[in-house]
Formats: structure tokens, sequence, C-alpha cells
């Protein structure tokens, strides 16, 4: 059987949430129901076809007495019901969750609103996409390059709140589907689209007290350096590049063509990009310092500003290291240093637009692109499984083509489960054991996301750290929240024996690897079924998709995954001016998300059959996603008409941002919302108007008046309108110290949570995980994270180690208690 084999869904859901949850299911082998309204899907796109693929496509008018009794029909069949609608739409057509459910308590059904329907704020706002970014704080925060050169609101085509909702929910219904195995009961589940959306942007919503000023970016100390002189944000995108790290930046190759580089913060990756560019010696030679990087400023070695080993160096070497990368990458085009430092396990990856992306050799060999049959626009290339398990891989690359059915047509009957017979309460994964052996950022968020979910997690991370304190500490506070931390050298045998023990006890292991490391770390599938036959191992990586590709054994990291699907030459406009989306996490937290999701098929399929198997995701996966509307082609297909270059505030008139008399405000409405638009108080003589005339009527009429004012004006009349907020103050403003107590994860959208009690012995204040609402299951508040080392020797006594054995691990540099004296080095 297939992972969600057995399972029907029905797809209410229109645009890109509701459909791109279900069709993940499908991608899993659910049976997916669409239901569409009279005339078809309101997103007339491909993109919509792609994301419906599989489904068998239904038509009702849910006003009608017919239309609603054969909805009901459906579900009545149905395992799982979907649609991500305004909060109070389903409830007013008598298909509200509640009604549902008790009507079948074994039904999962999953809400997709763009706000949280306990936020009286902002629950019954059209939520366009861009008016979830505008209120999110998005467009104001696009990354560090926009801030410099000065351009805000920073617009972006790609429907980040969508993909993040989309695949927390489905991942969040085959975890009650799991757990309805054993309790059969089921779920009403909300993921308000803005939650999500917030909890992708959570490392840009960081703030740490006295944060040190070694971990600042050039671009951070230039930033603060002209807001204290009162300087304009002006710097031109070709004056940016010098403020960039060597090892976090564009080259340009022989053949035009730019490479992205990301290989600082690791122990290895700077010296080995330095190496296949021939510049290691001579830079070692020159005294570049390679120090610790867990040492203090004041114990670095005297004259050493910097060292290779901790992002980011310091403007002298910075300047230095990237005049010498860039003179050597001018000496062969950027493919073949793609693969000749990708061999060599350096991070980097050429520029791409996405359709070259679609015709790559590693995207169409890997499986991550499918050639799919679509009845309308024949044969595609779509993007393929987010989310798939080894034992599942060759199925996950057959996708059928959607079809229409009449309503009649679909055979139904009462669902077949068990009456419900566990309590209600207690999270989806109490009781579950994970072992979470991944660093950096998306590894770390599958385990964090499951521990809020009631998993117990074991972080495993190495004697000697591979990663500089920027990201395993500085990043870690988001992402290593619920875990207890244990240091150990997996190398060793008896390091090795003590893994054997923890694998034996886990139900899940994850790890961030590519299949050529995945053995040498003991995790051999077959070795893992010998060992522990119900035991799952959640492998991410970067390039990895259902089958082997040219790439597919590369080291990446998220910046890669946007270089290679084509976003940074999309958001930058061009492939000679490409720019990384946002600043930290665009994909990474998907990736880690998708994850997730992979691990709940695998628990499905476990409750079923009582065999573990091997979940998979990739980051390049996930950056497909978010570029869902772009990532298809066929014969016949046009250049997508999309908004390009850096000073594009929307996608036409009626959806774009418009500069108020204190702020901006983001605009969203239909063409055939003109007549109403019109009768908007200060925008009367819009009827009649297109293009180019209509934009400049909108630009001045707006610029007279304050945001609040518009925002009142357009919501009164049901048009969307938000103002362009800043992600910093929306984190101000939905604040909770966590000595006051948990932030309430069932009210507003928004939750942030401030760590007055943090062992770095500083606040830290990160996004809440509020995304999930679930009506039965609990959700917990993970606490912030251990020093790393804290329960090392709590883990070993809890697998049976004695006091003997342990202190003589210690002694031997195969286990520790901390990496250096303090939390974080400064």
């Amino acid at each position: 059987m297939r992972p969600l084999e057995g399972i029907r869904v029905i797809d209410l859901g229109q645009y890109v949430a509701g459909p791109a949850a279900a069709m993940m299911l499908g991608d899993l082998g659910a049976e997916v129901i669409r239901i569409d309204p009279p005339g078809g899907p309101r997103w007339d796109s491909p993109a919509a076809a792609m994301l419906n693929r599989g489904k068998a496509c239904v038509t009702l008018d849910l006003k009608s007495d017919a239309g609603l009794a054969e909805a009901r029909r459906l579900i009545g069949s149905a395992d799982v019901a979907i649609e991500n609608f305004r909060p109070g739409v389903m409830a007013r057509l008598g298909l509200g969750a509640a009604a549902l459910r008790a009507a079948d308590p074994g039904l999962v059904v999953l809400s997709l609103p763009g706000f949280a329907s306990s936020d009286p704020e902002r629950a019954g706002l059209q939520a366009w996409e861009a008016i979830i970014a505008a209120a999110c704080g998005q467009y104001s925060d696009m990354g560090l390059n926009r801030v410099l050169m000065g351009i805000e609101p920073s617009f972006s085509p790609l429907p980040l709140a969508s993909a993040y909702g989309a695949v927390l929910g489905a991942g969040a219904v085959a975890l009650a589907l799991a757990k309805r195995a054993e309790s059969g009961r089921g779920d009403a589940i909300e993921v308000p689209l803005a939650a999500a959306l917030m909890e992708g942007l959570a490392y840009n919503a960081q703030r740490v007290e006295r944060y040190p000023e070694r971990y600042k970016s050039q671009r951070e100390k230039e930033i603060e350096r002209r807001r204290a002189a009162g300087q304009a944000m002006d710097v031109t995108y070709d004056d940016l590049q010098p403020l960039l790290d060597p090892f976090y930046r564009n080259y340009a190759c022989a053949d035009g063509r730019q490479l992205y580089v990301v290989s600082a913060s690791h122990t290895a990756h700077p010296e080995r990009v330095l190496k296949g560019l021939g510049l290691l010696d001579e830079l070692i030679a020159a005294g570049l310092p390679r120090h610790d990087p867990y040492l203090d400023v004041a114990d670095w070695p005297a004259g050493a500003d910097c060292t290779l080993a901790n992002y980011p160096l310091s403007r002298p070497w910075a300047d230095r290291v990237a005049a010498g990368m860039q003179e050597a990458f001018r000496a062969k085009p950027a493919f073949e240093w793609e693969r000749l430092l990708g061999e060599a396990r350096a991070p980097a990856a050429a520029q791409r637009t996405t359709r070259e992306w679609l015709a790559s050799d590693h995207a169409l060999e890997s499986g991550l692109i499918l050639q799919v049959e679509d009845p309308d626009h024949g044969s595609m290339r779509q993007l393929g499984n987010l989310a798939w398990l080894q034992s599942d891989a060759e199925a996950a690359l057959v996708k059928a083509p959607r079809r229409r059915l009449q309503a009649g047509d679909v055979a139904t009957g009462p669902a077949e489960r068990p009456a419900p017979s566990g309590p209600s309460g207690g999270g989806w994964l109490d009781g579950v054991k994970l072992l979470d052996l991944t660093n950096v950022i998306a590894g770390p968020t599958v385990a964090a996301t499951l521990a809020r979910y009631g998993a117990e997690v074991i972080s495993i991370d190495p004697v000697v750290p591979s990663m500089d304190p920027w990201n395993a500490i500085v990043f870690g506070m988001q992402a290593g929240r619920g875990k207890r931390s244990l240091l150990m050298d997996l190398k060793a045998a008896r390091g090795r024996a003590a893994l054997d023990r923890l694998l034996r006890w886990a139900d899940v292991v994850t790890v961030n690897a590519m299949d050529s490391q995945r053995a040498g770390l003991g995790l051999d599938p077959m070795r893992l079924r010998d060992l522990n036959p119900r035991l799952i191992l959640c492998q991410l990586d970067c390039y990895g998709g259902p089958r082997r590709g040219p790439r597919s054994d590369f080291p990446g990291y998220d910046d890669l995954a946007q270089a290679s699907t084509g976003v940074m030459a999309r958001f930058g406009g061009a492939l000679d001016t490409p720019e990384e989306h946002a600043h930290f996490g665009t994909i990474d937290v998907l990736g880690g998300f998708c994850g997730v999701l992979a691990i709940a098929a695998a628990l499905l399929q476990r409750a079923r059959t009582g065999r573990g198997d091997v979940a998979r995701a990739s980051l390049c996966a996930a950056g497909q996603l978010i570029q869902a509307p772009f990532m298809l082609d066929f014969d016949g297909n046009p250049p997508p008409d999309e908004p390009g270059g850096r000073a594009v505030k929307g996608w036409g008139p009626l959806y774009r941002a418009y500069q108020a008399t204190d702020g901006w405000l983001f605009l969203a409405a239909r063409a055939d919302r003109l007549a109403d638009l019109d009768r908007v108080e200060g925008l009367q003589g819009v009827a009649g108007l297109t293009g180019a005339t209509l934009e400049a009527h909108l630009e001045s009429r707006i610029a007279a008046r304050p945001v609040a004012d518009w925002e009142r004006r357009l919501r009164a009349a049901d048009i969307g309108a938000q103002r362009l907020n800043k992600l910093q103050a929306v984190r101000d403003a939905h604040l909770t110290r966590e000595s006051e107590g948990p932030p309430d994860l069932a009210g507003p959208t928004f939750a942030f949570v401030r760590h007055d009690r943090h062992p770095s012995g500083r606040f830290v204040d990160l996004v809440a995980p509020n995304a999930i609402r679930p009506t039965e299951a609990a959700i917990a508040v993970p606490g912030p994270m251990p020093k790393p080392g804290t329960h090392s020797r709590e883990i070993l006594r809890e697998i049976g180690l004695t006091a003997e054995e342990i202190e003589a691990m210690i002694a031997d540099g195969l286990v520790a208690e901390q990496w250096c004296d303090k939390y974080l080095p400064a």
C-alpha cells in the first residue's frame, strides 16, 4: 500500500493553499475529490491545473440545496475535508467543522483561513496573499540588501504564506490520521496562513538581547552606521557587493553567469572552496586567521580580527579573499565550477531561471520535476512531491491527470472506521521518541515542530562543533527549543555503540545528510532495519529527489536552492542581478515542514504495517513550491506575466502597494469590483479606467489620506486593504514574557515569546508555535534551547551506561558537557 492509500480527501479549497495541501496528500497516495463552483476554479491558471493533478473534479453549487446535499454526501464518505475560506463561510453553509464532526467524529477537517478565526481584528478581512504578507511585515523586511538599497516596500510574487500553511496543514492532517488509528477520533485543525508565514519568517523576527558585535555582518554594520549618521539608504546593487561576505555571495564566471557560494560558518566548507580555487595555501601563508570560533574575542590570537571558521570575516580580510575568489572564478564557466565544487563537497550553485531549472538534467533525473499529462495543457513539466517515502519513491513519480466527473459519478458510502474509543486531548505525538542529528535551520526545524506535538526529542551534536556559534547557537535558539542536548563523537566506536542504544530506543531519527554521508553515520537503512524495524529515518538534504540525479551528493543550503530553482533571478529581476529572497530561512523552514510531512506519512504507514521507512524531503523540492505559480512548463506556455525588477510594487493597479500620507497601503481588488471601488469615498472616478491611467488615479487619491482611513473605507466595502507593517513592530505588539505564563496559542493570529529566563543570560524573542490549532490535540510551548551538552550525562545514564563508562568517555574526548564556558561566545 502507498502511505495514504485508502484515505479519501475532499478538497473545497481555492487558489493555492487548500489545493496544494490536498495535492500533497494525493501525492502520497490519498484519493482526492475536488469540489469546484460553477464555472470552475476561481484561479484560472495552468498552476491551478498542476495543483489539481490526480484529483477527481466535480462541480457543485453550494448555494443550492442540491449542491449542499451532494457535498454532504461526499464528505460523509471521506476521511479528510479541506477548505480555505474566510472564517464563518463554511459554517453558514452548514459545512463548518463542528457540524461535520458532529456527524462523523472520525473526520479530520483542515481549515486554512488567511487570519485566525479567533482574531477579532483580522478574522473577517479579505485575505489575499499580499494582504497576509503586508500584515506580517514581509514586504517591509525583505532582507538586508533591500534595506541598504532603500527599497521599501519590496514586493514579491511568491505565495509564501500559502506554501507554509499548505505544508503545515498537510503534515497536521497526516499526524491526526495516525493518531486516529489509535483513538478513532479525528480533529478539526485550523492553520491561519498569516501565522504560518510568521513561523516561516521566524529567523527574521528573532531578537537577542545584547547581540554581540562579532556576529554582525558588514551589511548590518553599514545599516547601523548610516542610521546613526542620518545618511540615506541609497546603496546601488554594484556598491552592495563589497559588503557581502566572500563565502556568502555571487561571483561572475567565465561565461558571465553568476555562481552563488554559501560556505560560511562551517569548519570545513570555506577551506574546501579556497582549496578548489587554488587560494588556500596562499591565504594561510598571508596570515588568514583560523582559530577556534568558540573563543571569546578577548581570547583571540594577537592581531586577529576574525576567523575563517566564523561568519563573518572582517572587512579587510573579506575584501582580500573576495578579490582572489572573483579572479579565480573568471577562469571557468559557472556550471563547470558548480560541478567541480560540488564534487569537492564545497557548497555553490550556478544561478538559473525557473525555466532553466525545469529543463535541467538534475531536476528531471532526480524526479524533482515530473512530466504529467493534463487534459487542457497536454504534457506538462510540474513540480514533484514535497515529501516522499523511500519505499514509495517510484510510485511518487507517477501522477495521474486530473479528471472531470459528474457529481453522481463518485461512489460513496459511510466512511468505515472504528468508533472513537480513546480519550480526547494530549499531543498527536505523545510517547514518540526522536533523535535529532541535524544542524543549521531546516533539519532542526523538523524535530522542533514535532516537539510541539508532544514528541520527546534528544539532539546529538559532535564534541567538536562543525558549525560556528552564529549558526549553531544564534540560529539554534529558534529550532533548538524543546530538546535535550547530548554532545558525543559518533565516529568513534564507543560513541557509535551508544548511538545504537539510542536508535533502539527511538521511533524517529532525523539527519540532514546526502546519500553518500548516510552510511558513514551508521544510518544505512538496512542496518537500521535490523537494529530497530519500527525506526523511521528522516533524511533532509538540498538536492534530493525520489531518484538520484547528478547533484544528489552535492552539499547545499537555502540560498543554493534559491539560486538553482530561479528564486534569486526572479527576486533580483534578472540572471545578471540575482538577490537572496528575504534574509534567513525562506526555504529552510519550509524544507523542515516538508520533513514533518514525510515523517507523518511514515508514522501513518507504520500504524498499518508495523514497519519503519526512510522519510525524505529536500530544499529544492520546497523551493519549487514557493514558486508554484511559475513551476511548470508545456508547449505553447508563454513567458509568465509577472512583475519584475526591484522597484515593482505589486501585480497591476488593483493589486499593489500605494503610498499614503503616513505609510504604505496594500490594495487588493478584483477587476470586477471596480464599481464597488468607485463608491469608496475619495476614490470616485475609477470606473472605466484601466492600466496606467487607473494606477495614476489611485496613486494620487491614496496619497492624500492616512493608511487607517483607507483601511476603514475599503474594508467597509469588503475590499482588501492592509497597512504594510514592520515585522519587528508586529513582534513587539504580540509579545508574551515566558515568566508571566505561556502565550495564547489559540488567540489572535500572531504570538511571540520573550524567553526572559533564557540559559544564555540574555532575553530572546522568538515566534510562538501557534500556526497549528487543533480542537482535539494539545500543542506544547517548548522551553528554550539548552546550552549544548547540558544533558549528556543524564541521557547516557538513561540508556544504561554506568557512571564509570560515562566518565571514561568524557575523559577520552568522546562525550562533552559543553562546547565552551559561555552559552554564546562574545
